[in-house]
This record gives structure tokens, C-alpha cells and sequence, in this order.
């Protein structure tokens, strides 16, 4: 895969956002709905955590259990556990400082601030995705980097409604500019990470990108079950966690059985 090919497939990856988003002027959707297509998000991303671990593992074992090179096994350790705290609390510290702690103090967010806040706070999670598919692909992980690219634009598509979601049922129906600013800032960050990411290559770069990306997933599949505890939904939240992480298991297959 080339780097022109890459960075279409990465902006693909991003800007599927742009298919949930106008949910945000349509009114009538179903707690039950809304549920199952999170937690079909919630089930790929789960099944992508899997799959992402495994694999930013291998250089780390391979150090210490190949090599014998105990010095960059402790080196790449410590990537992974930096990156991996990055991509987790860095997430969490963005939504305290800028959408709980506002909450807390009395400063209320308008619906239009909230949603994006919500967006660039995705944005910075997709810019660690965006790292992942570029460096998997510039190391000739085909494979893994189309899996990474089906499996982060199907979730992508699902975070538009998360932007709009604060705008749904209030009144507070967005604009189209409204909706492409916002698709841009939750998007875009996706297509500047993989043009990075593929010219970032070393085992260390590796290591760093796709903890980063496991940190970030682990945040947001946690943010995905709990807004989506509802007593009156958990059907729905349980069939959309079994066709997500069956989606991505079968694609993983489908592209191991071509070769690719």
C-alpha cells in the first residue's frame, strides 16, 4: 500500500464521521435505536483493542524472548506504558477541564459548545487512530492497516450522532455548516495522523502510535457503555455489542483468507 493510497483510505477512515452527523436534524430516533448503533461502535472498537494489543505487543516480546535485548525490551515497555497513559488519561483531563469541570462549576454549555467540545475531544482520539493506520502501513502491515482503516471508519460514521448527540430533541437543530466544522474537527485529525504515521517508521514509532490508539479506544469504549446503561435499552446495547465485535472478527478473517 503506498502513501497515496494510504492517505485516501485514512481520510475515508475519518471523514465516514460525516455519515452520522446529520442524525443531528432529524428528529424521532429511538433511545432503543441510538443504543444499538453505540454499542455496534462499542463491539468493533472492543474486537479492534483486541487486535491492536496483540500486535504492539509482538516487538516487546520479540525484544526479550528473540533478541535477548534487554534494553530495548525495557525501552519499548516504557513506550508502550507512556503512550498508553497518553491516550487514556490525556482523554480524561480534556473532559474534565473543558466539559465536567465547566458543568460542576455552574458555567453550562450550550448545547452547540458542548457538541464541540465532544468533537474535538473525538478528534483527538481519531488523530491517534489516524498515527496507527499510517505507521502499520509504512511497516507493510497491510493487513492489520485495512482492518484498521474498515474498523475505524465504521466507527467513525457511529461518533457523528455522539457529536449531535446534545443538539437531538432540543431545539437546537444544527446547521449544515454547523455539521461540516464539526465533522472537520472530528475527522480530519484521523487523515493528519496516517500522513505522519507513515513516514514515522521504527519499532519505537510502532510501539508509541498504536498504544497511543489502545489508550484512546479503551476511554471511549468506556464512555460507550456507560452513556449507554439505560435499563429500557440493554437489549439493544447487547445485540449491538455481539454485531460489532462479529463484524470485526469476520473482516479480519475475510482479509487474512485474501491475503491481503
Amino acid at each position: 500500500m503506498d502513501f497515496i493510497q494510504t492517505v485516501f483510505l485514512g481520510a475515508i477512515a475519518g471523514f465516514t464521521i460525516y455519515l452520522g452527523l446529520p442524525l443531528g436534524r432529524i428528529k424521532g430516533i429511538s433511545d432503543g435505536a441510538r443504543s444499538f448503533l453505540s454499542m455496534t461502535s462499542a463491539g468493533i472498537l472492543l474486537f479492534l483493542l483486541i487486535d491492536i494489543f496483540t500486535k504492539l505487543s509482538e516487538p516487546i516480546k520479540a525484544a526479550i524472548v528473540d533478541n535477548k535485548n534487554y534494553s530495548e525490551f525495557f525501552v519499548l515497555l516504557t513506550i508502550f506504558i507512556i503512550g498508553f497513559g497518553v491516550g487514556l488519561l490525556g482523554l480524561i483531563a480534556f473532559e474534565h477541564q473543558f466539559i465536567k469541570f465547566r458543568a460542576v462549576a455552574g458555567q453550562a454549555l450550550s448545547p452547540t459548545r458542548l457538541a464541540l467540545m465532544i468533537a474535538t475531544g473525538i478528534g483527538l482520539h481519531n488523530f491517534s487512530e489516524g498515527l496507527a493506520i499510517g505507521q502499520s502501513a509504512g511497516r507493510g502491515e497491510i493487513a492489520f492497516a485495512a482492518l484498521l482503516i474498515v474498523g475505524f471508519g465504521l466507527h467513525n460514521a457511529t461518533e457523528g450522532f455522539g457529536i449531535v448527540g446534545p443538539l437531538i430533541g432540543g431545539g437546537n437543530r444544527p446547521s449544515w455548516a454547523f455539521l461540516g466544522l464539526a465533522g472537520l474537527i472530528g475527522g480530519g485529525p484521523t487523515f493528519i495522523g496516517t500522513i505522519i504515521g507513515y513516514y514515522f517508521l521504527s519499532s519505537a514509532m510502532f510501539v508509541l502510535f498504536l498504544s497511543l490508539a489502545t489508550g484512546a479506544l479503551v476511554y471511549i469504549i468506556g464512555e460507550l457503555f456507560h452513556i449507554n446503561r439505560r435499563p429500557g435499552t440493554k437489549f439493544q446495547a447487547g445485540w449491538g455489542i455481539l454485531v460489532g465485535f462479529t463484524f470485526g472478527y469476520i473482516t479480519d478473517l475475510i482479509l487474512t483468507i485474501a491475503g491481503i
